[in-house]
């Protein structure tokens, strides 16, 4: 099941009676447990509401049989037990068969689980296992991948409209783009812009410059942009403003190394007709990126991209050897390519 249908039913206030929720999306994933929460109404710790992880996952049937005294259900919260977690070449012997006997006691007391309990299974990634299928076949199964941008636009577009503030679609863009596509750091990073104007108020470019902390990646498109428009007193800048932001010399030397990296394979996808979003291996909600390192890449000659980045595998080895300062030997290589 999407997470949009997922959400539109529990907002209908409808629960079913088995939940897998995995993935990397993780406030959009922890939204839907608390209206998974709300749905069922009143929980009592111990009573009709039971936590299980990977410490008492064996309970787990035990948990599922005792009755919510009291109550007409219980819910049950089973978080990182194990149960759906990829086997690696060591294979857990014990671990397989609980995964066996919980799936085959599922399947064997489904009608009796549905009078009885909710239960929610909650991991970080999920392997097709036979559990999984279990609940597949007689519950829900949802997996919250990384959000494309323009859901997170929609999403973050709603929040700052319920706050009556207002936001135009292109720095709406320009918002996810400087500070990342995690949802929980984009609506933390919204709620500053939303105090700062204020009801009424609009937040744009200016304020988001201003108080939005950047990804260092993106960062580095402005310092990259910089270069290479010959502008060498701001690409200076961008560099120093890191640098003076406690973001460590070596994190921003990989950084820059990689970025051109990824433009000398704009270069080469262009030159030999490749489809660039697969040269460069990028996500769903990664995939603007393809206009911004196009436009950047338009700006340096192939062979300037590769003495580029063969300079900066040459000050590597001299920084490591003792024989240049990273900083200086950064600035030097910037600069060059800068004149």
């Amino acid at each position: 099941m999407m997470p949009n249908i997922l959400e539109k039913e529990l907002k209908e206030g409808k629960l079913n009676s088995i939940y897998l929720l995995y993935g990397v999306e993780k406030y959009v994933l922890e939204t839907n447990l608390k209206k998974i929460k709300k749905n069922f109404g009143n929980l009592v710790i111990g009573i009709n509401y039971i936590t299980i992880d990977e410490s008492n996952v064996n309970n787990i049937i035990s948990d599922i049989e005792t009755p919510a005294f009291g109550y007409d259900k219980k819910l049950i919260i089973a978080r990182n037990t194990g149960l759906l977690k990829k086997e690696g070449k060591k294979k857990n012997i014990q671990m397989s068969k609980l995964i066996e006997k919980v799936s085959n006691y599922i399947k064997d007391n489904i009608d009796i689980i549905k009078e009885t309990c909710v239960i929610v299974f909650i991991e970080e990634e999920a392997e097709k296992n036979k559990l999984y299928k279990v609940i597949d076949q007689y519950g829900v199964v949802c997996n919250f991948e990384e959000l494309k941008v323009s859901d997170l636009c929609n999403r973050l577009k709603a929040i700052i409209k319920a706050y009556k503030v207002n936001i135009y679609d292109v720095d709406l863009k320009y918002l996810v783009e400087s500070c990342g596509t995690n949802m929980e750091n984009l609506i933390n990073e919204s709620r500053k812009l939303i105090e700062y104007v204020g009801e009424n108020g609009t937040i744009t470019k200016k304020e988001i410059d201003l108080l939005c902390i950047k990804q260092i990646e993106s960062i580095i498109f402005d310092l990259t942009d910089n270069l290479g428009q010959k502008n060498i007193k701001k690409a200076m800048e961008v560099l120093y403003n890191l640098i003076y932001a406690k973001e460590p010399i070596q994190k921003i030397f990989v950084t820059l190394y990689n970025h051109f990296k990824k433009l000398y394979i704009v270069k080469l996808s262009e030159k030999y007709n490749r489809n660039l979003a697969q040269s460069m291996n990028l996500k769903l909600n990664q995939m603007f990126l393809t206009t911004k390192y196009k436009k950047q890449a338009s700006y340096f000659k192939e062979q300037d991209i590769k003495d580029v980045l063969n300079e900066f595998i040459d000050l590597d080895f001299k920084y490591k050897t003792g024989l240049i300062d990273i900083n200086i030997g950064l600035e030097s290589i910037l600069c060059r390519y800068c004149s």
